[in-house]
């Protein structure tokens, strides 16, 4: 069950405080959520996280820099669109605040903070690039990696579509209803057609995270930070560590073909592609994937103790 509420830890190394709540039991596993691009911690919804604290795990779920309740990084330089579209297309390099490295140390300060030596770390789209720099940076502090409807920032793979992309940069309207309409058409386009859409669930989230406070200009720096970090291929190809990537075959955000390259990279990862699914984590597949997160946790060893599970 949900036994924490949110609070406020100071990543001292930085200047960057994360808001952060928990779900579980501190004396379980340690799993890390690592939420995706403009995205808050409350889009690993309450529910998902009490049934991976049911399965014996001790969650954890942050807002990184830039969203959220934690640190706007507002006195850093932000890239408009202009700057994102060169980079983008043209290749050019333009400055950027900070990296997805800095994201993956506000990670690292965060598990220090709360003693947590090692983690399972489970990262959604950008969530899962800055897992994959935890992993290659700070292998020692993770148990597992699992990579979900994310990319090893190679740039020749297939690209985001079109119409998602632009709507993704698009200014954010004016005015409480217009923005909270404008997230719920683009929480549409990313869920795709096959699986139901909750209109009434998705309003009330989009509601919350409107009400908690949206970042448009921190999203801009945290898109310059994923298209200013390197190929991670090679990188990936030197860990060794129990691996798990999750992608929707349909994902007009970061296609397939980014799932493969993911799972190639690291050796003896396990591979699971689901029909339908675009670039959001249906209800319909909550059960699958934890029972992955899960599976590929008990091969993972704990030092000398088995990871608990509920019965």
């Amino acid at each position: 069950m949900h036994n924490s509420l949110p609070s406020l830890i100071t990543c001292h190394a930085n200047s960057i405080h994360l808001a952060y709540d928990t779900f579980g039991s501190p004396e379980d596993a340690p799993l890390v959520l690592i939420m995706g691009l403009g995205a808050q911690r409350i889009l690993w919804e309450d529910a998902f996280c009490n049934m991976l604290a049911n399965q014996g795990f001790w969650v954890i779920r942050f807002d990184n820099r830039d969203v959220g309740e934690s640190t706007f990084v507002e006195d850093k330089f932000t890239p408009n669109l202009m700057h994102l579209a060169a980079s983008s297309v043209l290749g050019v390099n333009i400055p950027i605040p900070y990296t997805l490295n800095d994201m993956a140390d506000d990670v690292i300060n965060l598990m220090t903070q709360l003693n947590v030596s090692k983690a399972h770390i489970v990262g959604a789209s950008m969530g899962g690039m800055i897992g994959q720099v935890l992993a290659i940076e700070y292998p020692d502090r993770v148990l597992s990696l699992t990579s979900i409807m994310s990319s090893v920032g190679s740039k020749n793979l297939h690209k985001p579509d079109k119409s998602v992309l632009l709507k993704l940069l698009k200014p954010m309207p004016k005015g409480r209803e217009k923005s909270i309409a404008n997230m719920v058409e683009f929480w549409r386009m990313l869920h795709g057609h096959f699986y139901t859409f909750d209109l009434i669930r998705t309003q009330t989230l989009v509601t919350q995270i409107y009400e908690r406070g949206v970042n448009p200009q921190g999203v801009l720096r945290q898109f310059a930070a994923i298209l200013a970090a390197k190929e991670r291929i090679k990188d990936l190809k030197k860990l060794s560590l129990p691996a798990l990537v999750i992608h929707g075959k349909d994902d007009p955000m970061l296609p397939v073909s980014n799932a493969y390259a993911t799972a190639n990279a690291i050796y003896g990862s396990r591979l699971c592609i689901y029909e339908g699914m675009g670039h959001t984590l249906p209800i319909e597949l909550w059960s699958p994937v934890i029972s992955e997160i899960t599976q590929l946790a008990r091969n993972t060893k704990r030092g000398n103790e088995p990871l608990k599970t509920a019965i």
